[in-house]
């Protein structure tokens, strides 16, 4: 999982750098797993804007994931590890021996012909799922749910891993990518190991047309419009922000502003994330 630089043979070029998919074993996506997904442009049921900077990009087909893996004691083999567009991390091919196929994320160092199961009493190897209760503490673990039976819900992106830290009755302590430490129920599923292609924070797109291709349009600066779109508008010449601080183009503070208001799930949070430095 390497990154490739390219050499500056255009402007475009200069900086530019990508993944070498030299783990992707497969080309084409299972034909029986990938549905068809209309694009929305950004846009509600009353043909309005509600996410700004969305449009375009390269058309695509969903792939079916196994959040769940809820397949229990049947033995599965990695049959091809598989590029998704519609996520940062690489998927795997599973052909379970009663002849199903599926999809899961694929964790780091998990190879074609490898063997993965879930259920209560598997191995801890990487690719494997199975409830909390059952993992040992101190296991870096990936794809896990919030609430039993509903699939997995946390830490699926490239490069994210968990750790289970202790168990105290019904719940298990596990320290979230963020540095949250989180309470999460003991019976909940997570898979072993740690989530593959790495080095996805590290390729630099080099051109704005890479954006565009993902289906991401450009943002504008609020100092470089009007003041009647944006509070940070208008003025002669170039003007700093001034008080009462970055705001978003709706006049609520931005940058740094907490604006969780989940109060539901409040207790099941040990210890908040630290700032990022």
């Amino acid at each position: 999982m390497a990154v490739k630089v390219y050499k500056p043979t255009s402007p475009g070029r200069r900086g530019m750098t990508s993944h070498s998919f030299e783990e992707i074993t497969k080309s084409k996506p299972e034909r029986g797993l990938i549905r068809h997904v209309r694009k929305t442009g950004g846009r509600d049921s009353q043909g309005s804007i509600s996410i700004r900077h969305r449009g375009g990009g390269a058309r695509r087909f969903m792939r079916v994931i196994d959040f769940k893996r809820d397949k229990l004691d049947i033995p599965a083999k990695v049959a091809a590890i598989e590029y998704d567009p519609n996520r940062s991390a690489r998927i795997a091919l599973l052909h379970y021996t009663d002849g199903e196929k599926r999809y899961i994320i694929a964790p780091l160092d998990l190879k074609v012909g490898d063997m993965v199961m879930s259920g209560k009493n598997v191995d801890i190897r990487p690719g494997n799922a199975m409830p909390l209760a059952n993992i040992p503490l101190g296991t870096l673990v990936h794809n896990i749910e919030m609430q039993p039976g509903k699939g997995g819900q946390m830490v699926r992106s490239a490069g994210a891993s968990a750790q289970l830290l202790g168990k105290e009755g019904e719940f298990a302590q596990v320290r979230m990518p963020s540095g949250e430490v989180r309470l999460i129920r003991q019976v909940c599923m997570a898979t072993i190991g740690v989530v593959g292609n790495s080095d996805h924070s590290n390729v630099k797109l080099g051109k704005a047309g890479r954006k565009r291709h993902m289906g991401i349009r450009p943002t504008v600066r609020g100092t470089a419009m009007s003041p009647r779109d944006h509070p940070h508008g208008g003025g002669e010449g170039r003007q700093p922000i001034g008080k009462p601080g970055p705001l978003s183009p709706w006049g609520k503070p931005t940058r740094g502003y907490k604006t969780r208001n989940n109060k539901k799930t409040d207790k099941y949070i040990v210890k908040r994330r630290g700032k990022k430095r």
